[in-house]
């Protein structure tokens, strides 16, 4: 499942804030078996966001996005994925409850029109329940293609995805990605490379090397259904580096 992470807001284009989301959501999908292979960052502005939407489902079968779901008239996530799949905003009862107790928790005795519309959802969602915050995510499906839509917030969005999201992302696939790594000492980047030239060609493991502060990392990554069986694919690749660079091998990191 091709996957792009599209992560909404403003102030991540101008730099106002880290866009740690994008990096949390790759490491989770990766370790699901989803392959993420684009990112985006888009602005709060209607027009853009359909357009990430046009060319995100052009090129990728699940879009998940972070952001524009809060109560404010430049928070408009939802309502752009709803025009995009043709589908009304209806309103979810639970949802508008939740919302109300965490208001009432802050104060708020009554609900706004602004902190009302987060209790609206595209047609046939299926609705991420925030315990963290007052926005809700969902995941939207149609014409075999899937939205997830999470907080931008990571002290809400991380646990929703965790909760809700990646049980649900674990039914579309049956494998993960497993990665050792080994790190090197005095040698250079290419000079790696050259040496083990032969398997950054691979296919399952992969190899992969990087330029890293105090040293290059050479990163070898297999998809399987378990650990075990990843290793399995990796040892065999991982000793042959061993036998080329051993000299050079200051750590090697085992998956977690």
């Amino acid at each position: 499942m091709i996957t792009e992470i599209v992560c909404v807001g403003t102030e991540l284009l101008l730099g106002d804030i880290v866009n740690t989301n994008a990096q949390f959501l790759a490491q989770q999908l990766a370790r699901l078996g989803i392959t993420v292979h684009y990112q985006t960052v888009v602005g709060d502005n209607a027009q853009r966001i359909k357009a990430a939407l046009d060319v995100a489902f052009s090129r990728a079968d699940m879009v998940i996005m972070t952001g524009g779901l809060g109560p404010t008239k430049d928070d408009m996530t939802k309502e752009m994925l709803a025009q995009y799949f043709s589908k009304e905003l209806v309103f979810d009862q639970k949802a508008f409850a939740d919302i109300a107790a965490r208001m009432k928790k802050y104060g708020v005795t009554e609900i706004s029109q602004s902190n009302m519309k987060q209790a609206y959802f595209p047609a046939g969602a299926i609705i991420l329940y925030n315990e963290n915050g007052t926005a809700p995510g969902c995941v939207v499906e149609g014409e075999g293609k899937i939205a997830a839509l999470l907080p931008g917030p990571p002290r809400e969005m991380e646990p929703l995805f965790m909760k809700y999201l990646a049980p649900y992302l674990s039914q579309h696939t049956d494998k993960g990605f497993f990665s050792v790594q080994i790190r090197l000492q005095n040698i250079g980047e290419s000079a790696a490379a050259d040496k083990v030239s032969h398997l950054l060609d691979l296919c399952n493991p992969t190899v992969a090397p990087y330029a890293k502060p105090g040293g290059v990392l050479l990163r070898i990554t297999a998809a399987a259904a378990d650990q075990s069986q990843a290793m399995s694919i990796m040892v065999p690749v991982i000793e042959e580096i061993k036998s080329i660079l051993g000299e050079h091998i200051a750590e090697i990191i085992m998956p977690i």
